[in-house]
């Protein structure tokens, strides 16, 4: 998953900053009045909406799921874990209550931030989601891929920071189908590396 310096390198970029900055005026208007937020810890918001989405596939989140939600926030938001009352999981509250709402728009936005980073033409080329591929192969992939696009796959496919991508694991279906159109909401669906760590998201 992304850290709190991956995040404000990613607001470096003028365009990311003005866009982000545009979408947290909107959100601030139409949803939180009083909400104080940095443009680094709304885009961190922006960029934990997949997990938010997928803790949501059930209708509701759990305790657990809230804890980890939580901790991912602080993991992203400027400062870290040392603030008292974290801007982010304050903003998170906001998203999930009205998650059908704000969610299409944030993920518009991490589309257009993806298209910006990554060559996807040349992803593309990648074999790596043929049948005849072994793990071993998979692993050697992973290790060239650009990083960003490993942040995207961990940040989103993912349960926790140390996971390790190339091997299985168990999913609920309403996560898994809520994966695939978040995957496809964002065009990262069809990146053959992203389809084969796919397959090692057993629905059980």
């Amino acid at each position: 998953m992304f850290t709190e310096n991956e995040i404000g390198a990613l607001i470096l970029d003028s365009k990311i900053k003005e866009a982000t900055e545009k979408l947290r005026e909107e959100f601030i208007e139409k949803e939180a009045p009083f909400l104080e937020i940095s443009v680094h810890d709304f885009l961190s918001l922006i960029m934990i909406t997949p997990s938010v989405g997928v803790a949501l596939a059930n209708n509701s989140v759990s305790l657990m799921e809230e804890m980890a939600l939580n901790k991912k926030a602080r993991k992203y938001s400027k400062g870290g874990y040392f603030l008292k009352q974290d801007p982010v999981v304050n903003a998170m509250k906001y998203l999930i209550k009205h998650y059908d709402v704000w969610s299409e728009i944030f993920y518009d936005h991490i589309k257009n931030l993806i298209g910006m980073m990554l060559n996807k033409d040349e992803l593309m080329k990648s074999k790596v989601d043929s049948e005849d591929v072994t793990d071993e192969q998979y692993c050697v992939e992973l290790l060239k891929a650009p990083f960003i696009l490993v942040r995207f796959i961990s940040s989103f496919l993912s349960s926790s920071e140390d996971e390790d991508l190339s091997i299985e694991r168990k999913i609920g279906k309403n996560e898994y189908d809520r994966t695939v159109e978040i995957l496809e909401k964002v065009d990262l669906i069809n990146i053959p590396l992203v389809k084969r760590h796919l397959v090692k998201l057993v629905v059980k």
